[in-house]
This record gives structure tokens, C-alpha cells and sequence, in this order.
């Protein structure tokens, strides 16, 4: 797809753009062993202790949470309108029952700096180390109606910060100045 590597201060994205309504996929794991890639459609991207992150945040309940806290790295990738369809099915069915990218079409090779995979249909894709978890406290809300609003069974996140340890994407991502 013409993925190139992107240095941090030269990644452009709209991140509520991207995420909310265009989706990621998050996959943890090793592609060696075992791997579940998961659509998000929350999470953060910035600068904390002088590193570029990310920050993902992840229900105990989803099979993905057991792959996030045993494994170190985790990717995450962007596609084109297309794959929506495919982001659709990794979001609606849980890895326990199996391989999910062969029925969704998607196509996993390895990182070049992480055991998680990637995706050859991304158009994007963001290579991390774990750095810190923690998990979502529902007395710290100082929003309450948030709670009701997003946590109805109490199943809070747990948030992964991720330091990006390498960025590759299409043009529309790179942007030089």
C-alpha cells in the first residue's frame, strides 16, 4: 500500500476524525504464538514524559485485556473506508472463538520493531511498547452521569499507555514542516 515511515513530529492525523468514526484496530499479543486484534474507537495520542503515546483503554471482560497485560507490545492501525466492514466483524466477535482476520479478510505480517502484528491492508500503522496501565476508578469520575452513560455494568477500562516506537503510513499522514 506505499506505507513509509513517519517520524513522530512529522505524523499528522485527526485523532477524533480517525478514531470515532473511521475506527483502529488494536492488536496484542505475539504473531509467533498468539494474537487478537480488537476495533477501538477511544484512546488518546500525545506527548507524556517526553515520548510520543498512546493510550488505549480496554474492558477486563474482552479477550484482548488478558494479551494487553501479558505481552509487552501492541499495534495499532488505521485502514482505509473500505476495510470498515472488516473493523465491523473484529469488533463484533471475540477472538476466544478463534481467528478472527481470516473471516474479516485481513492479512497479519510481522512489525518491524514489535511481536505484535500489523496489517498489510493498513494504511497506518503505529508500532508501541507498553509503559504504564492502570485501571479506570468509578469514585474518580467527577462526571457521574459518565458512568451511567458508559459503564452501566461497572466494567471500567483499564488504560495501556503505549510509547510509539515507530510510525508508518500513507502520504495523508506525513506531513513535513
Amino acid at each position: 500500500m506505499g506505507l513509509k515511515k513517519i517520524a513522530a513530529e512529522d505524523f499528522n492525523t485527526n485523532i477524533f476524525r480517525d478514531l470515532d468514526r473511521g475506527w483502529m484496530l488494536l492488536t496484542a499479543g505475539d504473531r509467533q504464538e498468539k494474537f487478537n486484534p480488537m476495533t477501538v474507537s477511544w484512546g488518546f495520542m500525545g506527548t507524556f514524559w517526553f515520548k510520543p503515546m498512546v493510550i488505549v483503554g480496554v474492558r477486563p471482560q474482552r479477550y484482548t485485556f488478558g494479551l494487553m497485560t501479558e505481552y509487552d507490545t501492541f499495534s495499532l492501525c488505521a485502514f482505509p473506508p473500505e476495510y470498515h466492514p472488516a473493523l465491523s466483524f473484529c469488533g463484533s466477535h471475540s477472538g476466544r472463538d478463534g481467528d478472527k482476520t481470516v473471516p474479516a479478510g485481513l492479512t497479519p505480517i510481522a512489525g518491524d520493531r514489535i511481536a505484535a502484528p500489523v496489517f498489510a491492508e493498513a494504511e497506518l500503522i503505529l508500532e508501541c511498547r507498553k509503559t504504564y496501565a492502570a485501571p479506570l476508578d468509578g469514585k474518580s469520575f467527577l462526571n457521574k452521569a459518565l458512568i451511567n452513560e458508559c459503564y452501566r455494568d461497572r466494567d471500567f477500562h483499564q488504560l495501556f499507555f503505549g510509547e510509539v516506537l515507530e510510525i508508518r503510513g500513507v502520504d495523508k499522514y506525513c506531513q513535513k514542516g
